[in-house]
């Protein structure tokens, strides 16, 4: 079936797909929702574009819009990614830069919340490396207009700080780290899905 995805004529320009029991997914949005399940590999938001049916690939969905980053010209740059917990303290936070870290993900609260005092960490630490936070609930986006209390998504924006929109922890890392290989970080906001 991988092989007939490959070669349909309706596959051409959608970029990376992966194929999972007879479900056509695009790369950027499908997730493993289950351990040990057949069919554990869903596309949270959006399904899947389409199936393989009786040996022919039928899409579901129409080809969007697609644009592809470059390779990346360094790869020696690393990109941390920390989760966010209700007891946590700051040290890793704090740490994150004098590691040598050039970029930080944060797996974050419902829809993109951390603590007050890592909102502190983050708002010094977004002017000199670029600060992703993404939702951690396995589906739905993170917000951008809802809260306003320290650690919620207006202020954390206020202090330079992206949200993910609908990319999850895992896949804003690997976007960020390609941003900072091709030299293109500064261009993060726009490469974040709505």
């Amino acid at each position: 079936a991988a092989a007939q995805v490959a070669l349909a004529p309706g596959s051409r320009g959608r970029g990376v797909l992966v194929l999972m029991n007879d479900q056509v997914h695009c790369a950027a949005r499908v997730r493993k929702t289950a351990s040990l399940a057949m069919a554990a590999f869903e596309s949270p938001g959006c399904g899947a574009l389409g199936d393989v049916v009786e040996g022919a690939v039928v899409y579901r969905q129409p080809l969007g819009p697609r644009e592809v980053l470059p390779l990346p010209h360094r790869t020696e740059h690393r990109v941390a990614m920390l989760e966010a917990c209700l007891d946590a303290d700051t040290a890793l936070l704090k740490a994150t830069a004098a590691l040598g870290y050039e970029g930080l993900v944060i797996a974050a609260f419902g829809a993109g919340h951390v603590s007050g005092s890592w909102s502190e960490v983050l708002g010094h630490l977004a002017p000199t490396l670029p600060v992703i936070v993404a939702t951690r609930t396995g589906s739905g986006p993170t917000a951008t207009a809802s809260y306003g209390f320290a650690g919620a998504e207006i202020d954390l924006q206020s202090k330079g700080v992206h949200m993910a929109g609908q990319l999850c922890p895992r896949k804003c890392r690997i976007l960020l780290w390609l941003l900072i290989g091709t030299g293109r970080q500064q261009l993060l906001h726009g490469w974040l899905p709505r």
